[in-house]
């Protein structure tokens, strides 16, 4: 683990054979916001958090009790971890957190990690959902799930680097790619994640009318979050 960057667990974690979904906001905010509404579509419990002396220093308020940016919440029913912050990471950091994340899974012996990047998608793709696998297996589940393979393409950041070394380590990733409009808002990218996160994950379900509410808090706090620290973006990574 990198000395510039730590991970403090809080309780316990049990989700062996479980999966872990990467909610950091690396390039846009969908992930991110996503991510925020999948967690209060059913129970998850905060159980840790990410911080780094790189990073800003902020506090994010929820019912009066302070949060670190970065953190780390489970649904132990399901055994679904999520990897969630409101600071967009620089792209100096995306190896370093993509291996942290990577490293996390091992120790807790999840069997899967799902990420999403956006991608400008030809428009005779129609409403078919694409996604990238790290393995041979993660490719058959993208089948089983009745997603398409993605043959030839880039996908950069966070996801990127999970694809690469989760085919190194043998480690199972699957990228879902979200269709983007630079015109519109976010959440229609992220309802598009939601759902496909559950064809894949076992027991996660969207609600869509709660999915909306949520998804125009979080773009919000992200978004604020993003601004009270800009400030700071100069020496962040100092």
């Amino acid at each position: 683990m990198s000395s510039r960057l730590w991970v403090k667990e809080i309780k316990p974690i049990e989700i062996e054979g479980g999966y872990l979904i990467d909610g950091f906001p690396s390039i846009g905010f969908t992930s991110a916001i996503a991510s925020e509404s999948l967690m209060h579509a059913s129970k998850y419990d905060l159980v840790g958090f990410i911080d780094s002396n790189d990073f800003p220093i902020v506090s994010i308020l929820k019912d009066g009790v302070p949060n670190y940016a970065t953190r780390i919440t489970v649904n132990n029913e399901l055994k679904v971890c999520i990897f969630t912050s409101y600071l967009t990471i620089n792209e100096s950091y995306h190896r370093t957190i993509a291996r942290m994340m990577l490293r996390w899974a091992k120790k807790h012996k999840c069997k899967l990690i799902v990420s999403s990047s956006p991608m400008r998608l030809p428009a005779e793709s129609g409403d078919a959902v694409l996604a990238a696998g790290s393995t041979d297996e993660a490719r058959n589940q993208i089948k089983q799930a009745g997603m398409i393979v993605l043959q030839d393409g880039t996908i950069p950041g966070i996801p990127g680097a999970l694809l690469n070394d989760g085919r190194l380590y043998n480690q199972d990733v699957i990228v879902i790619l979200v269709n983007v409009d630079e015109s519109g808002p976010d959440f229609k990218s992220s309802v598009q994640l939601c759902m496909a996160m559950s064809e894949i994950l076992p027991g996660v379900s969207c609600d869509l009318d709660m999915m909306q509410k949520q998804a125009e808090i979080a773009e919000k706090q992200i978004r604020q979050t993003e601004k009270e620290t800009r400030r700071q973006k100069d020496t962040m990574y100092g």
